[in-house]
């Protein structure tokens, strides 16, 4: 006769088996697979499983899981973080506020009633104000925001790093190249842009031919992405020694960042591969789980790991090099966004979504104060994004030399 196998957290054959759920965790790292259905339930949130499978193998357990909730979407169910979905709520909520005062605040003032007023077609005086001179900028402004929030997202947790971003792994600088080389050499206005995004891409083609090696180990990545950005910002630099005066000013605006003059057609192409990506984005957000298993984990419970980083990393620097070309080298948004975020919410990897509200918020924000501070001097975002980044760099810092104590 067979024996019984005894159950997974049991510590004796005859004695009643533990109720599997989180403690199920521990015996997935050491396993192929797990000997029984229900101990899915406690490893899927680590290990990148299916919501689906989750629901149909725990039932009742998948919503015990502490700070998540088990929602049935008809046939599909959803294991979701309590505390992401409030942090998400808040931070839509302050990024409406923001949008209500960068549109109020200006010359002339419109009061926040106004602007509301304005915005759900009741008309005003101040329409004009509104509509076609402030309304273009800040949704530009979160657009982007968004769109790197999800770049240095996606980035960060291929590199498994909180200081990967593009503006790190040399994406940034391979548009910034391109741009330089369209603005110095007499090329037409709306060519910079298309120069800019093959520049970020050829960029990106670079740094994975160079990562690719070993499975496109962590590393190897950033270290890949460090040499890429330094090489194309020494090329950079060279042309614009050599480039007239005024277009190397115009080129040193654009490295720098700037929103202004800028409205409603690079918001389009911004949102417009969003949306395309949509479906990717929101494979991508379900994969993100599995980045912090190493490949042996991963693999030993049905995972592909180096094809999910080759998909993410890539879907990352595609996301960043278009937001590049649209609105210029603004730094930092993308590598503050997602650990602040993931400091919010608590979690072991930055989430997708909050990150994104994160940098639309940012965004905003910086543009509003870049146009405020000194007015009638407009300062460019990306000087304000980098008063933001420097500190958050030494916080880095220190608090890592506070761990290291």
């Amino acid at each position: 006769m067979t024996p019984a196998r005894r159950p997974l957290g049991s510590a004796d054959q005859s004695g009643p088996a533990d109720p599997p759920g989180p403690a199920g965790v521990a015996d997935l790292a050491g396993a192929a697979a797990p000997a029984d259905p229900a101990d899915l339930a406690g490893s899927a949130d680590l290990a990148g499983l299916s919501a689906v499978a989750v629901a149909g193998s725990a039932g009742a357990d998948g919503a015990r899981l502490p700070g998540r909730s088990l929602v049935r979407v008809g046939p599909v169910s959803l294991l979701v973080r309590r505390r992401a979905v409030l942090v998400a709520g808040a931070l839509t909520v302050l990024l409406l506020l923001a949008v209500v005062l960068s549109l109020s605040l200006g010359t002339p003032y419109v009061a926040p009633a106004d602007v509301l007023r304005a915005l759900s077609g009741a008309g005003t005086p101040y329409d004009l104000v509104v509509f076609d001179l402030r309304l273009p900028r800040v949704v530009l402004a979160a657009v982007a925001g968004a769109a790197f929030g999800v770049a240095g997202t996606l980035i960060q947790s291929v590199a498994r790093n909180p200081l990967a971003s593009p503006d790190v792994i040399g994406i940034t600088q391979g548009a910034g190249l391109a741009a330089t080389v369209a603005l110095t050499s007499g090329m037409a206005a709306v060519l910079v842009a298309p120069t800019a995004l093959v520049g970020g891409l050829l960029a990106a083609v670079l740094l994975f031919a160079l990562g690719a090696r070993h499975g496109l180990a962590a590393q190897r990545f950033v270290l890949a992405g460090v040499a890429v950005a330094f090489a194309f910002r020494a090329l950079t630099e060279v042309v614009m020694l050599t480039a007239d005066p005024i277009d190397g000013l115009r080129a040193q605006i654009w490295l720098i960042g700037t929103l202004a003059g800028k409205g409603w057609a690079e918001a389009a192409w911004i949102a417009g591969t969003l949306l395309v990506l949509l479906p990717v984005l929101a494979w991508a957000g379900w994969a993100l789980n599995s980045t912090a298993l190493d490949d042996d984990t991963a693999r030993g419970v049905g995972l592909r790991p180096v094809a999910r980083r080759i998909g993410l990393a890539g879907t990352g620097v595609l996301v960043a090099a278009m937001v590049t070309a649209q609105v210029g080298a603004v730094d930092f948004v993308a590598l503050v966004a997602p650990q602040v975020a993931r400091r919010l919410v608590r979690a072991e990897r930055p989430p997708l979504v909050c990150a994104a509200l994160l940098g639309a918020l940012l965004l905003v924000l910086a543009d509003l104060a870049g146009r405020r501070l000194l007015a009638p001097t407009q300062l460019p975002a990306g000087v304000l994004t980098a008063a933001i980044g420097g500190p958050y760099l030494i916080f880095l810092l220190l608090r890592g030399r506070r761990r290291s104590s």
